[in-house]
């Protein structure tokens, strides 16, 4: 399963058992389903607990069913259909909504006044139009609705709880959305999926560490190159004198590194510092052998 099922399948976990609550989280739910209008209600989802979850929460929301739901062994994506008159009604009437004059949906604050309420109807509208992407590929989270007014509205809900949410059109859609991973977190943790944002938290931590080892691993190669290329041209100056007028012409303390570089090619100018007798710093080791350098040099 992807990781936005496995976030929904949490959050089906806790039956609605309030039944504001359970308005709430349905009333999220018909905002941004696929279709909510006097003429049907159709909510689409191929999420297991969810569609498991869907009779008994507009049954405990409004005590109606479904005219029509998938067959209990169906798989994919699923379809739940209201279509009888006298039910739509009752559930337009829920919601304060006359169906013969409702146009355009708008949030009814009513409805979401309590803290549980507000969390209660943004699940609900997770379940039917959100998804958030793996944490280990990146960082988003979206709610798409057909409803600009109610797109609008959320983030303005969403504000009002302390978020910070971005808003964009999409096909025909409208999304509210979320880029940074503290905020997926704590939305996550807020709408009752503490262990999905765990996850997120995980993936973050994982991340960091892989970043800061490949940028161990990323200097020391650089470091490694720049020795090696270093040593290279020190050996080349090295051989130079030594075709020229031999090492033994060099001052002992030049002879000495030109020797220490000749035996250990590989090594680094502190290593090199250490070998010598008495050994000294890095930095007249590298004194040293940029004379060489220097001295091949006059040699060309």
């Amino acid at each position: 399963m992807s990781f936005s099922s496995d976030v929904k399948t949490e959050l089906c976990r806790e039956p609605p058992v309030k039944r504001c609550c359970a308005l709430a989280e349905a009333y999220g739910a018909l905002l941004y389903a696929n279709a909510f209008s006097p003429a049907q209600i159709r909510i689409m989802t191929e999420n297991d607990a969810f569609a498991a979850r869907l009779p008994r929460l507009f049954h405990r929301a409004f005590s109606v069913d479904f005219d029509a739901v998938p067959p209990p062994e169906a798989s994919g994506k699923r379809s739940f259909l209201i279509t009888d008159r006298d039910k739509l009604r009752t559930i337009f009437a829920a919601f304060g909504y006359d169906p013969a004059r409702t146009v355009v949906h708008h949030i009814n604050l009513a409805v979401v006044e309590s803290d549980c309420d507000r969390t209660a109807f943004l699940r609900g509208a997770f379940l039917a139009g959100g998804s958030v992407t793996d944490p280990a590929r990146g960082y988003h989270l979206e709610l798409a609705t057909g409803h600009e007014s109610v797109c609008r509205e959320v983030r303005a809900l969403l504000l009002d709880m302390g978020f910070e949410p971005r808003e964009v059109s999409r096909g025909g859609r409208w999304i509210t959305y979320f880029k940074k991973s503290d905020a997926i977190e704590d939305l996550l943790t807020t709408l009752g999926a503490p262990l999905s944002a765990m996850g997120v938290m995980q993936a973050k931590v994982e991340k960091h560490m892989t970043n800061a080892m490949n940028r161990i691993t990323n200097c020391d190669m650089a470091n490694a190159d720049k020795v090696t290329g270093a040593a290279a041209e020190q050996l080349a100056a090295i051989r130079t004198i030594e075709a020229g007028t031999g090492l033994d012409g060099l001052p002992p303390a030049l002879q000495e590194a030109a020797l220490l570089r000749i035996a250990n090619p590989s090594c680094s100018l502190a290593d090199l510092a250490q070998l010598a007798y008495p050994p000294v710093t890095k930095s007249c080791m590298n004194h040293r052998l940029r004379k060489l350098v220097e001295l091949s040099h006059n040699m060309e």
